[in-house]
C-alpha cells in the first residue's frame, strides 16, 4: 500500500508540470553555445533540480508559445550530472536564489541581463519582444492604484460597471510617463484598437478622457500636468476652453498674395517670376515655415525692383490647381516663370534661401535617387506582387520600411550588401516593401509592422518571425545561413 501510494505521489509530481516542447532543454556545454550561436534572443532558467523551477516552467511554457518566432526560452537543470558541469563551466549557482531557480537572458550570442521584472506572463513577454525596453507601467510600484486595462472588452466592463467617475489615460509604450495619478490606463497603440481611437478621437499620446457613469464626457488636455493638476482637476472636472479659431492665413495681415483656382492663371500671366507655396492649414512643417515666407514676402512683395513675388495656395481647399500639379506632400515649392512652372524646391525653408534664390533663381540639385530606383538585388515589392514572390523563395528576409526613417536609412547599405552576397542563390530573396507608397500600407499593416525598419523572415510565403538581431552586414548574412533564425537550416 506505501508502495502505491508513493507511486502516486510521484506520478502526480511528474503531471504537476507539462514543460512545452517550445522550452529548449539544455544539458551540454556545446549544445548551450550552439544556442547561443544560432539564437539573438534567449531567456535560461537556471534551476537547482528538476522540480525547484516547476511555478517558473508551467509559466515560461505559456510565454514560449506566445513569442514564439521572437525569443527563445531555455532550460538547464544544475541538479543533474550533465547540467552540474554546464552550470559550473558558464558560473551560475541557481542554490543562491530563493527558490533555487535563477533567470538569464543572452542577447547577439552574450550574456545581457539577468531578469529581474516580475514573474508574470504580461511581464516576461514584453521583456522577450523587447529586451532592452522599458518596463511596463503596471510594474512601477506608484502605479498600484491605477487600473490597467487589456482588452476592449475590459474597457467596456469598467465604464459599465464603475460608479465613479473615471479618467481614462491612452497611450502608448513610452520610456517616461510622469502621471501618477489616474484611474484608468489602457496602451491603445496597437491596431485592434483603431475602432477605440476613431471613437475617442484619439490622435496622439497620451489622451485622457473623462467618464461619468459610463458615458464619455469630455478630454483632459493639460498633458504637461503634474500629479497634483490632475488630482485638483478631478475635484471639478471641467471640459477644455474652447479656443479662439485660428485665422486663416489668407485672412491674416501677410503680404503674400493667396491664389485660388480661379485666380492662378491670371495672377502668372500678371507676374513674369512667381513662387508659390502649396500648403494645407493643419500642416505643421507648413506653420513652421510661414514665419519665413510672410518675411521674405514682406521684402519682395513691396519692392518696386522686386526679382519675382511670393504666393499660397491652400491645396486642400483650391484641388483643380493642386491636382494639375500632383501636389502630393505639403508644403511644395515650386517657381513659375512667364507662366509655366519651372523649378520644384523642397530646399526653400528659411528667409535666406528664399531670398537667395529670387535674386538667383537657378535649377536645384537633382534629387537624391530612391532606395528603389538604385539598382540592387533587393526585391522592392508591394501589395500586388508580395505574396506570389514570396511563395516561390524558400528564405525571404524582408524590410518593411518608410523612407523617412532614420533607421531605415542606416539599415539599407547593410541589407543590401547582404542581398548582393545572396544574389545568385534562388532559394534566398532579401526584398524591402516602402509602407508609405500605395497600398502598401495596408500590406504592412496586415504583416504587423508597428514601427521601422521591420524584419519579418518567411519561408515559401508564411511567416517564420521577426528578426530582432544585428542589422549589419554581418547580421543579416548569418541570418541568411541560419545562424539567427529558427527554420533557416
Amino acid at each position: 500500500m506505501l508502495k502505491l501510494v508513493l507511486l502516486v505521489c510521484v506520478l502526480s509530481l511528474l503531471e504537476a508540470v507539462k514543460v512545452s516542447p517550445l522550452i529548449e532543454k539544455v544539458n551540454e556545454h556545446k549544445d548551450f553555445k550552439k544556442l547561443l550561436r544560432t539564437r539573438t534572443n534567449v531567456l535560461v532558467l537556471y534551476t537547482k533540480t528538476a522540480t525547484s523551477g516547476d511555478s517558473h516552467l508551467k509559466l515560461l511554457s505559456d510565454v514560449a508559445q506566445t513569442v514564439k518566432g521572437q525569443g527563445t526560452i531555455a532550460w538547464v537543470n544544475c541538479g543533474d550530472s550533465e547540467g552540474r558541469k554546464l552550470c559550473k563551466k558558464v558560473k551560475v549557482d541557481p542554490s543562491s536564489k530563493h527558490g533555487g531557480a535563477k533567470l538569464l537572458h543572452y542577447k547577439d550570442g552574450t550574456f545581457h541581463t539577468e531578469y529581474n521584472r516580475p514573474a508574470t506572463f504580461k511581464s516576461m513577454v514584453a521583456f522577450l519582444k523587447d529586451p532592452s525596453g522599458p518596463p511596463l507601467w503596471e510594474e512601477n510600484p506608484e502605479a498600484k492604484d491605477v487600473i490597467h486595462i487589456e482588452t476592449e472588452k475590459d474597457f467596456r466592463k469598467l465604464l459599465k460597471k464603475e460608479e465613479r467617475p473615471v479618467l481614462m489615460m491612452f497611450y502608448a509604450p513610452c520610456k517616461s510617463i510622469t502621471f501618477k495619478i489616474a484611474l484608468a490606463g489602457m496602451n491603445l497603440h496597437p491596431a485592434e484598437f483603431d475602432g477605440l481611437k476613431e471613437e475617442y478621437n484619439v490622435k496622439g499620446y497620451p489622451t485622457f478622457c473623462y467618464f461619468e457613469k459610463g458615458k464619455f464626457l469630455h478630454h483632459y488636455e493639460n498633458y504637461g500636468a503634474t500629479a497634483k493638476d490632475i488630482a485638483d482637476w478631478l475635484k471639478n472636472p471641467q471640459p477644455p476652453q474652447v479656443k479662439a479659431p485660428e485665422v486663416p492665413w489668407s485672412e491674416s495681415d501677410s503680404s503674400v498674395y493667396h491664389l485660388t483656382d480661379e485666380s492662378f492663371d491670371s495672377f502668372l500671366k500678371d507676374h513674369p517670376a512667381v513662387l508659390v507655396m502649396f500648403y494645407a492649414p493643419w500642416c505643421g512643417h507648413c506653420k513652421k515655415m510661414k514665419p519665413a515666407y510672410d518675411e521674405a514676402a514682406e521684402i519682395l512683395n513691396k519692392g518696386s525692383d522686386s526679382p519675382g513675388v511670393l504666393a499660397a495656395m491652400d491645396a486642400t481647399v483650391h484641388k483643380a490647381v493642386g491636382d494639375r500639379f500632383k501636389i502630393s506632400g505639403f508644403p511644395t515649392v515650386k517657381y513659375f516663370e512667364n507662366g509655366e512652372e519651372k523649378y520644384t524646391l523642397p530646399q526653400l525653408r528659411s528667409k535666406e534661401k528664399i531670398l537667395e534664390f529670387m535674386h538667383n533663381p537657378e535649377a536645384p540639385p537633382p534629387p537624391e535617387q530612391s532606395w528603389e530606383e538604385k539598382p540592387s538585388s533587393v526585391s522592392h515589392l508591394g501589395l500586388e506582387d508580395f505574396r506570389e514572390t514570396l511563395k516561390k523563395k524558400k528564405h525571404a528576409l524582408v524590410m518593411f520600411y518608410a523612407p523617412w526613417c532614420p533607421h531605415c536609412k542606416s539599415a539599407v547599405p547593410h541589407f543590401t550588401t547582404a542581398a548582393e552576397l545572396f544574389k545568385d542563390d534562388r532559394k534566398i530573396v532579401y526584398a524591402a516593401v516602402d509602407c508609405t507608397k500605395g497600398q502598401n500600407h495596408d500590406l504592412c499593416k496586415q504583416e504587423g509592422v508597428e514601427g521601422y525598419p521591420t524584419f519579418n523572415h518567411y519561408n515559401y510565403g508564411k511567416f517564420v518571425e521577426k528578426y530582432n538581431g544585428d542589422r549589419g552586414v554581418k547580421g543579416n548574412v548569418t541570418l541568411s545561413q541560419g545562424g539567427k533564425c529558427k527554420g533557416w537550416e
